[in-house]
């Protein structure tokens, strides 16, 4: 794994809105320049054989119109898909459906930039108990997880591993430095200081499965 310090520091957070049919939905941002080429990024987020080295087994058609489901997660549709540039999927889990939209872009010196964005309806109650990092650790751990398997010439970890290494010290520092980072994007996003606090101590506690005082 890559260290959590460094990882946590190349990635940017971000919080808007957008309105969308059924209502204004809140989007949440994240993106990460990797040493990559935008071909190989494609190809570790589309490739069925690729995608559990560093994320989850994936099932489905990935094409587009084709439906996805991700191994104990969410499932979906594949709306838009445009190599090497993006993609853009429904992200359904449960009864919620929410929507993910996958940027890539090249830069300097051959490497890509990587944007996500999740766009979901988000009731207040939901919002004020945990906050964006409900959603921002998971897509954090995605986005650690791609990080090493790009940095590794395509290898993974086995889903063993990737457990082991978030019971240990590194993976809950690495999850409670990613809650604060969200916390501090919440709080540019306009929310209270205060509640924003709270909220990103119930997600860290949720995540590493420590008791609140």
């Amino acid at each position: 794994m890559i260290d959590a310090s460094s990882q946590i520091s190349a990635v940017r957070r971000q919080l808007g809105r957008r309105a969308l049919e059924a209502g204004e939905a809140r989007v949440m941002t994240i993106s990460q320049t990797y040493d990559a080429s935008p071909e190989d990024v494609w190809d570790a987020c589309t490739n069925p054989e690729r995608i559990p080295r560093w994320f989850l087994p994936v099932s489905g058609d990935l094409r587009l119109g084709g439906r996805y489901q991700l191994q104990g997660n969410a499932g979906g549709t594949i709306e838009r898909c445009d190599p090497p540039k993006g993609f853009a999927a429904t992200w359904e889990y449960g009864d919620e459906v929410s929507w993910i939209e996958v940027r890539l872009a090249p830069v300097e010196d051959g490497r890509t930039r990587f944007e996500l964005d999740h766009i979901a309806h988000v009731d207040d109650d939901r919002w004020t108990q945990f906050g964006p990092g409900a959603v921002g650790v998971g897509w954090d751990l995605a986005a650690l997880g791609l990080a090493s398997h790009l940095a590794a010439a395509g290898a993974g970890v086995t889903p063993e591993e990737s457990e082991a290494w978030m019971a240990s010290d590194e993976g809950r520092r690495f999850v409670a430095l990613s809650s604060e980072q969200w916390y501090e994007a919440s709080v540019a996003g306009g929310t209270d200081r205060a509640e924003a606090r709270a909220a990103a101590d119930r997600t860290t506690a949720f995540y590493t499965g420590a008791e609140q005082a």
